[in-house]
Formats: C-alpha cells, structure tokens, sequence
C-alpha cells in the first residue's frame, strides 16, 4: 500500500496537536521562567525545552512505536495493578487535580483580574470561576461540533495575537533583562528542565498520543513505520510551535521585571505586557482568547477523565464523573494559581521520573526481548527514589522540616546517587539497571538459542 500523504496532512495533525498541546500552563510557566532566570535565560530556556517541547515529543513517539491501545496497556508492561495506578494518577493530575483547576485560575488571572480590585480578588475568583466550570460542565455534558470547532478557529487566532504581541517585545523590549534570582542564578539549565515538568505536556502525551495514531490511521497509514514516521513529522510540527512560543514568552518575562517586578506566577505577566504595548484593547482581547483557550482546554481534560474513569469504574455513569470532576475544580481553583502550582510540584516530582523511564523503556524493549522484569526492576529503582523527591518538594512546600523517618534514607540518596541535588538522582540508576538487566535477559535469549 501506498502510505505517502502530503505534508499539509502532517501539518494539519501537528496542529490538531498544538492545540491539544497549547493550555494554561504554556503560557504562566515560560513568563515566569523568564522573569527569575534573568541574565541566566538561555541556559534556562534550554533545559526548559528538553522537558517541556522534547519530552512530549518522546510521549507522542513512544505510544507510537509501542504499537499500544492506550496508556494503560503500555503501563501493563510493568504490571497490570501499576498500569492501573499509574494512568489513575496520570489522569488525575492532568484532570480535577491540577491542570483543570488552573485552567479556571489561569483564564482568571490574566484574563478578569486585571479589571478587578484588589479587595475584591478572592471573590472575583469565586464568581469567575463558578460561571467557568458550569459553562466547562454543560459543554462536556453535552458534547458538540462547536467546541471542536471553536478549537479550530481559536487555536490560530491565540496564536497569532502572541506572535504579534512577541514581535513587539522583540522589537520594543519593555526593559533590560536583571539579574536572576534564586536557583536560577546557579544551576539555571536544571532549574529550567525541571520547571518544564510544570506544563505537563509530557505526561499529557501519552494520553494525546493515541489521538494522534487514530488521525493518522484515518489518512490511510497503517504500518508501524509507517505510522512512526507519521507521528514524527506531525509532533515536530507541534513542539516547533510551542518551542517559538516558550522562547519569546521567556523572553517576555526577562524583559520585563525593570518595569513590571517579579510577580508571583507567570499569569499577571501576559496581561501587563498586553496593556504595556496594546492598552485596554490588547487587555481585552487577549482576556477574551485566554478564557476561550482554556474553556475548551477545560471541556477536553474533563470529557477525558470522565470516559477513562467510566471503563475503570463502570458502576458510575459518564454524567456523574463528570459532574464529579468539574465540582472538584471549582473547589481546588478557588485556592488560587500559586497554591495550585505548589501543591502541584511534589506530585510532578514523583510522576515524571517514572513517565520519563516508561518510554526510554517503550523505545529500548525490542533489545531485551519486552522482558516484563526489566521494566518491573527499572520502574522500582526509579519509584523508590522520586517517590523521595515528591516528599521532598511537599515538606518545601509546606515549609516543614522532612519527616523524621526520610532523613537517614534522603541523606543516603545525597552520598549516594550523582545529581540528586538536582532532582534527577533517578536518570542514573534506572540507565543503570536497563544495561544491567537488558544484558542478562539478552544474553539468556541467545544462550537458549
């Protein structure tokens, strides 16, 4: 069979990919990169890139070549009890937890806040994002073509009022670029990596990659090279997007805490810098394509998350996980856009890893024969160690001292394992036990041969 498309088929995928891609968090966290790395930008950006556009990349890649159904048949590789598990808690933090609730927030926050005063804050959030999630709960209730069409025509128009408002910052930077402040003025390349953990683009993609796969198969391309190559071409399409974006917004950032301060998120940099170049125009219309944007982002996660949990809880019908979801959005929403970021952290902390080590194992699994106990070895080392640094981030967060039983286990992990003081003590390890257990399992093979 014929499997040469057009490249304008690939262009299109790639941006039916940007826009599953392109949410709340693509926006505050470059801004706020920006604006703490200072003169420490490029290096900062560059390790911002690698985990937000690079990883995603990976995602998209590894759910392609693994030849899987969903994300829970690739988990199953481990064990089906951890598959379980791991996309549950997957879910949850793309869904109800974390990225939903920041939808509402964000789309306040740069869109209504800035016309509102600051006494009335808490309560301007409150009504906002109560008129958010009842608009996200009747759409995703009630799903129609006009939300997918709404994407399509949202999507380009979003785009192309930041690439304006970034050409004027190119053009016309707001002030010159300070110095960084805190982890970024030593260690910024890793401070940028593991800022990117916050879009959650990564973890994102192995639910977004199967999406991609049915698009491709739906343009007549169905042999597994076939479909790689695809998936390829169209996700570059999408991380060239969103890097141009990460990188001008990052550059938004930098130039502006001369004139604006360093905020406490990246959300009141978009709108400053709008009413900056563009005044109350560019205020609104950025306010208006922000909470369009993340209303269908909203709509999206929560329809996700809905049908996931109905095959895995079938007592419940689609209706109240649904009604479920948005309620527990609301709630965390109204804690605001920093909280949720912080709190978000220490979950990042302990699922990346182990996604990160899931598809460097999807790629590498034909050289040890798909031999479950190397993914069994490899995911344990990876989760005894980041589950220490999600609790690690907790007690920062938190502002606690560590808990009395993690101290002798966290100090052997700072003599122990190389990089740990920068959150990546389980790269090592895990590279490790594959070469280890990836050599005996093969070298069995071809003995048995």
């Amino acid at each position: 069979m014929n499997e040469k498309i057009p490249f304008s088929k690939y262009t299109a995928i790639g941006l039916m990919l940007f826009a599953l891609f392109f949410g709340a968090g693509n926006l505050i966290f470059p801004a706020q990169l920006g604006q703490q790395a200072g003169s420490n930008l490029w290096p900062a950006v560059a390790g911002f890139l690698i985990t937000g556009v690079g990883l995603p990349l990976l995602g998209i890649l590894a759910m392609g070549f693994s030849g899987s159904r969903n994300l829970q048949e690739l988990a199953s590789r481990v064990d089906p009890a951890y598959a379980i598990f791991f996309t549950c808690l997957l879910y949850l933090t793309i869904g109800p937890f974390f990225a939903l609730p920041r939808t509402g927030t964000v789309a306040y926050e740069i869109g209504i806040s800035p016309f509102i005063s600051e006494g009335f804050q808490q309560g301007g959030l409150l009504i906002f994002t109560l008129l958010f999630f009842a608009v996200a709960l009747w759409f995703s209730l009630n799903p129609a073509k006009i939300v997918d069409n709404v994407g399509k025509i949202l999507a380009p128009g979003l785009v192309l009022l930041l690439f304006i408002l970034l050409f004027m910052v190119v053009t016309r930077p707001m002030g010159a670029i300070q110095a960084p402040v805190g982890e970024f003025a030593n260690g910024a390349f890793v401070k940028g990596f593991l800022d990117g953990y916050n879009t959650m683009d990564a973890i994102a993609s192995l639910v977004f990659g199967i999406i991609v796969i049915n698009a491709i198969r739906s343009i007549g391309i169905t042999s597994k090279s076939g479909i790689l190559g695809a998936t390829a071409k169209s996700g570059f399409v999408a991380i060239s997007l969103l890097g141009v974006i990460y990188i001008g917004i990052a550059y938004m950032g930098a130039t502006s805490t001369e004139i604006l301060g360093i905020s406490e998120n990246g959300g009141p940099v978009l709108s400053n810098a709008a009413s900056y170049y563009f005044g109350t125009f560019g205020l609104i219309m950025l306010a208006i394509m922000i909470i369009l944007a993340c209303l269908t982002t909203a709509i999206g996660l929560t329809t996700a998350c809905a049908e996931y949990f109905q095959t895995l809880l079938p007592r419940f019908n689609y209706k109240t996980l649904v009604i479920f979801f948005t309620t527990i959005s609301f709630i965390f929403a109204n804690f605001g856009l920093t909280n949720i970021i912080t709190f978000s952290v220490p979950v990042l902390m302990f699922l990346y890893p182990l996604a990160i080590v899931l598809m460097i194992l999807t790629f590498l699994s034909p050289l040890f024969h798909h031999k479950r106990m190397v993914y069994v070895l490899t995911i344990a080392i990876t989760f005894l160690i980041s589950i220490f640094d999600g609790l690690k981030s907790l007690c920062i967060s938190l502002e606690i001292d560590y808990f009395g039983w993690m101290v002798p286990i966290v100090s052997f992990y700072e003599k122990a394992l190389p990089l740990y003081d920068k959150g990546l003590g389980w790269l090592l390890p895990a590279l490790v036990v594959i070469i280890i257990t990836a050599v005996v399992f093969r070298s069995q093979v071809i003995r048995n041969e």
